[in-house]
């Protein structure tokens, strides 16, 4: 009996990777196992870090808050307590924003929490 290739699917899968791998430099471009391995590593870093973005930007919004309350005599988490407390519920990204951004509404909040 004969051997059987589908050539068309392998070669679709092998361009499909190659074109991901578009932009690398050197071989990780061009050489199917350099770039396979390369698209493979990207893709495990782009999963990965979809998960660590929250984190960070969690951690930079906490930053945030605590340098604004911290103006106002009061810490982050002592912030945050009254702000439950009191049943203000903004998020971090909201506070973060209005600490940066506009200091005086950042003020009226806390000056209705203290």
């Amino acid at each position: 009996m004969s051997r059987s290739v589908n050539n068309v699917a392998s070669r679709a899968r092998r361009k499909r990777i190659l074109k991901q791998a578009k932009g690398y430099f050197g071989r990780r471009k061009n050489v199917w196992t350099v770039a396979k391995n390369a698209v493979e590593k990207g893709l495990v870093y782009a999963y990965r870090d979809r998960k660590q973005r929250k984190r960070e930007f969690r951690a930079l919004w906490v930053q945030r808050i605590n340098a604004g309350a911290r103006e106002h005599g009061l810490s982050y988490s002592v912030l945050m307590g009254k702000l439950r407390q009191a049943g203000i519920d903004l998020n971090r990204k909201v506070l973060a924003d209005l600490a940066m951004n506009d200091p005086a509404a950042f003020a009226a909040i806390v000056n209705q929490v203290k």
